[in-house]
């Protein structure tokens, strides 16, 4: 059978190590998925995978063991599930349009989290509405607060939700639990002065933990969402690293503008002589001082927003495993 693997990887089906199988990447933004779509995935697995899903490490479901000439035959029956995505564009029975920007993972959120400082989930969905369709290898992450369950450093773009405290002195009752758990959890970014809590903007992460811990609510949320977006962070055979804050204090149309003129920056400047370019790959080839105009171009700084000037991005190299002989 002739197969054509370009088109088969677009429409989200994996080459696998089995002749003529391949696997569906069905996609689950923010990992969130109505249960209604289970049986409709346990059919799909069933009746012509090998009756197994794998949960991916981006929360999808890989459904693996599937004959290439069925492919057709389940485009058609998984419509319902990219409806379900919100996209402005209508896919009909072609199955997914493309696979290169993957799945946009989120944690659980403030649904449910009771450490979040925003809805994940729903942020999540909004950049999946906004980016995809798309064939540019990019990876997404939000996470709802800098315990970073869903690993946000680890991905191109990572959003980290926070919350700035407000503090009220006239509810405050000096008893220092807020300036405690900060010195032995967080930043120790406060501190008792005249009975009173000075918080250090400086070093202030914005996880909200002064809040849940005052017994008087003098901490409290602010009504301004806020954000910190670090970026190019990645796994892979080339230098792997962990993503360097890029914006603090961000505010939502900030983040989503960056994210949106990101794919015009990875547009101007992919080596279209590969088969695909990682986007942290296509920084550090221009270098970041072009990426940060690019990506900034056009946007709006809110009033608390703060660049990074400079980005050193470490990591490790295999060149250095020459040292452990």
């Amino acid at each position: 059978m002739s197969i054509d693997t370009r088109k088969a990887i677009k429409n989200a089906y994996r080459i696998t190590c089995v002749r003529g199988k391949t696997a569906l990447r069905i996609r689950v933004p923010g990992g969130h998925i109505e249960t209604r779509f289970f049986p409709l995935i346990d059919e799909i697995a069933s009746k012509y995978g090998d009756g197994t899903a794998h949960m991916t490490t981006r929360q999808g479901f890989e459904l693996p063991g599937i004959d290439f000439d069925m492919i057709p035959e389940i485009n058609k029956k998984i419509r319902p599930l990219i409806e379900a995505l919100g996209l402005a564009v209508d896919v009909g029975d072609g199955g997914y349009p493309a696979a290169g920007t993957r799945n946009i993972c989120a944690c659980i959120g403030s649904r449910v989290c009771t450490f979040a400082n925003d809805d994940t989930t729903a942020m999540a969905r909004e950049i999946e509405r906004m980016v995809y369709p798309n064939n540019f290898h990019f990876k997404i992450a939000v996470t709802g607060c800098p315990n970073d369950c869903i690993k946000a450093i680890m991905h191109d773009f990572g959003i980290i939700c926070t919350v700035e405290p407000v503090y009220d002195p006239s509810r405050c009752i000096s008893c220092g639990a807020c300036v405690e758990n900060c010195a032995k959890a967080v930043t120790g970014a406060l501190a008792m002065k005249d009975f009173s809590v000075v918080r250090n903007h400086d070093i202030c992460i914005g996880c909200g933990e002064c809040i849940r811990k005052c017994p008087t609510e003098a901490m409290t949320r602010s009504a301004q969402k806020s954000y910190r977006l670090v970026v190019m962070g990645r796994t892979g055979r080339k230098n792997p690293r962990i993503a360097e804050t890029f914006i603090k204090w961000a505010d939502r149309e900030l983040i989503l503008g960056v994210v949106r003129n990101a794919y015009d920056y990875v547009e101007r400047h992919i080596d279209r002589g590969l088969d695909k370019e990682h986007v942290g790959y296509i920084v550090d080839r221009t270098g970041y001082r072009v990426f940060r105009e690019e990506v900034l171009r056009n946007v709006r700084l809110n009033e608390r927003a703060v660049v990074a000037e400079n980005i050193s991005w470490g990591g490790y190299r295999y060149t250095n495993d020459a040292g452990l002989r």
